[in-house]
C-alpha cells in the first residue's frame, strides 16, 4: 500500500496519530528530500518517544520523478510504502503528481492522507473567503509569463491564493500596490511556527508595512476577488495604471486610453511611442 503523507509546515505536533502509526510500519520511504526527511524523523522520534525507522530512502523529485518511477519493481509496493514532502501536502506546490499518476496507471492502492496545509490555513485565516477559491500556488519566476499570470490574479472572480518566498514578497506585493493599489489582501508567514505573522490592508498599505518588515520565512498571500460591482460605479474597468501594465500592444493600450481620458487614439499612441523611446 501506498500512502501520501503530509508532514508538518512549521510545529510538529501538528503531524497526525494515524500519519505517526503509519510510518512506524514503513520499510522504504520516498521523499523529496532525504536529508529533509530523516532529520524530522529524528525530531518526531524524540517528540513523541517512538521509532520510525524505514530501512531505506529514495530520493523522488521534481527533477528525478519520472526516472526513478521507469526504474520501480511494482512489486515493492506490496509492503507499506510512504512519500513525503519536505513539508506540508504532497502534490500542492510539492513533487508526487507523478508517483500519484504511476499508481494509477499501475492499479496500486494509494491513499492520500489528510494534514498540514499552508494554502487552507491561510484562506481561513484571511477572512476573504466565502465560498469559491482559487489556489494559484507560486507564480512563475519568468517575468513575462509572471506578468501575465498576475493579470489572470487580479481579474479572478473569487479570492486567489499565492506562495510566495521572502526574496520575491516585497515584490510582489509592490506590484499589486502599483497595479490595483486597493484591492485587499491578507499575507501570512511562518505558518504555525514561534514567529507567524498576519498582516491585512489593501496592497498599498501592504507594501507600505513590509518595506519595514523581517522577511524570513514562506509565505502565503490570499488576494480578494475582483469587485465588479465597484467596476460598474467607476464606469471603467480598468485604470490608466492598470492598462499600462497589461501585456499589449502598444496600438491596443492607446485605444483603451483613448475612451478613458477622452482623447484621440493617435494621439495617445504617439505620446506613449515617444515615452517608449526615452
Amino acid at each position: 500500500m501506498l500512502y501520501f503523507i503530509p508532514t508538518p509546515i512549521g510545529n510538529l505536533g501538528d503531524i497526525s496519530y494515524r500519519s505517526l502509526e503509519l510510518l512506524k510500519t514503513c520499510e522504504l520511504v520516498f521523499c523529496e528530500d532525504t536529508r529533509v526527511c530523516k532529520a524530522l524523523f529524528v525530531l518526531l522520534n524524540e517528540k513523541f518517544g517512538i521509532k520510525i525507522a524505514p530501512a531505506r530512502f529514495v530520493s523522488l523529485h521534481s527533477h528525478n520523478e519520472r526516472q526513478v518511477l521507469a526504474s520501480l519493481d511494482k512489486a515493492i509496493f506490496n509492503q507499506n510504502v510512504a512519500y513525503l514532502s519536505d513539508a506540508g501536502m504532497p502534490c500542492i506546490s510539492d513533487p508526487g503528481l507523478f508517483l500519484i499518476r504511476y499508481a494509477q496507471q499501475n492499479g496500486i492502492d494509494y491513499e492520500v492522507l489528510s494534514g498540514a496545509n499552508a494554502a487552507l490555513v491561510a484562506l481561513a485565516a484571511s477572512g476573504l473567503c466565502e465560498k469559491e477559491f482559487i489556489f494559484m500556488g507560486f507564480l512563475s519566476s519568468k517575468k513575462a509569463q509572471r506578468q501575465k499570470e498576475l493579470e489572470k490574479v487580479l481579474a479572478n472572480p473569487y479570492p486567489s491564493i499565492i506562495y510566495e518566498s521572502p526574496k520575491r514578497i516585497l515584490a510582489l506585493v509592490s506590484e499589486l500596490a502599483r497595479i490595483s493599489p486597493q484591492r485587499e489582501c491578507f499575507a501570512i508567514k511562518e505558518i504555525s511556527k514561534k514567529f507567524e505573522k498576519k498582516f491585512k490592508g489593501n496592497a498599498k498599505t501592504l507594501a507600505k508595512t513590509l518595506e519595514n518588515e523581517n522577511l524570513n520565512g514562506e509565505w502565503v498571500l490570499v488576494l480578494a476577488a475582483k469587485d465588479e460591482n465597484a467596476d460598474e460605479k467607476k464606469g471603467i474597468f480598468l485604470s490608466k495604471d492598470e492598462i499600462m501594465a497589461l501585456s499589449l500592444s502598444t496600438k491596443d493600450k492607446a485605444r483603451l486610453l483613448a475612451q478613458i481620458e477622452k482623447k484621440q487614439t493617435k494621439e495617445l499612441y504617439h505620446k506613449l511611442l515617444s515615452q517608449n523611446k526615452v
